[in-house]
């Protein structure tokens, strides 16, 4: 007797809760891949645009004319851009002060940048939560589909006097394609997930020797 054990007819012909779990499983792949290719764009541009700003940062001008340039342009600022204004408005508006003293003015200017860095990096860091669930529940998920579908299988047998390879085999075939998508959906998440935390860590350690370099500045500025 001929089994049909094509991958469509034995995901159509298989238990509801296993079609559920696939189509789970289906469903939490596209998102996964939809948030891993939004998430590379976002760090690309935020690599992209560290090194413009640094770039501007270090070629000797004037810093009042640098931040008039960044905020006089209507782009919503992150990054070292977002570190730099917070940094610099905060340092502006207390030496207007003149009762601020110059140590009180740098504290100022630094928790300005740190709370912006930490925005920055809480930013950064949207979807790797999600990534790192995928990969590490999707396998045990798929297996627990698997399980569903062999012990189908075997309870089905039970009611036959004699059983058969071709019997057993759509059974146990539909019930490993739980696997197979499940080990498809967490895969990929899993080195995304390693990826981006690799590239959000060094972002977070150019921002924060930005952060520090800048401080230099300022401090030296205050001190005057």
């Amino acid at each position: 007797m001929n089994v049909d054990l094509s991958i469509l007819h034995l995901i159509l012909n298989a238990s509801h809760v296993v079609q559920l779990i696939m189509a789970s499983l289906l469903l939490v792949s596209l998102v996964s891949w939809t948030r891993t290719f939004r998430k590379a764009v976002v760090l690309k541009h935020a690599r992209r645009e560290a090194d413009a700003f640094e770039d501007k940062f270090w070629s000797g001008g004037d810093l009042t004319q640098l931040y008039t340039s960044i905020t006089s342009r209507p782009h919503n600022r992150a990054g070292m851009e977002m570190i730099f204004e917070s940094g610099f408005r905060e340092f502006a508006r207390l030496r207007q002060q003149h009762t601020a003293e110059p140590k009180a003015v740098l504290d100022g200017a630094q928790r300005a940048m740190r709370i912006a860095l930490a925005r920055e990096i809480d930013r950064l860091e949207t979807n790797l939560p999600f990534l790192a669930t995928v990969g590490s529940t999707s396998p045990y998920v798929g297996l627990f589909g698997t399980v569903w579908g062999i012990m189908n299988s075997f309870r089905a047998l039970g009611n036959l006097k004699q059983a058969t390879l071709g019997l057993v085999a759509p059974g146990i075939a539909e019930a490993l394609i739980a696997t197979a998508m499940g080990l498809f959906a967490a895969i990929p998440a899993v080195i995304a997930y390693n990826r981006f935390v690799n590239e959000v860590d060094r972002l977070e350690s150019r921002y924060a020797n930005f952060l520090d370099e800048f401080s230099n500045i300022l401090q030296r500025q205050a001190f005057k």
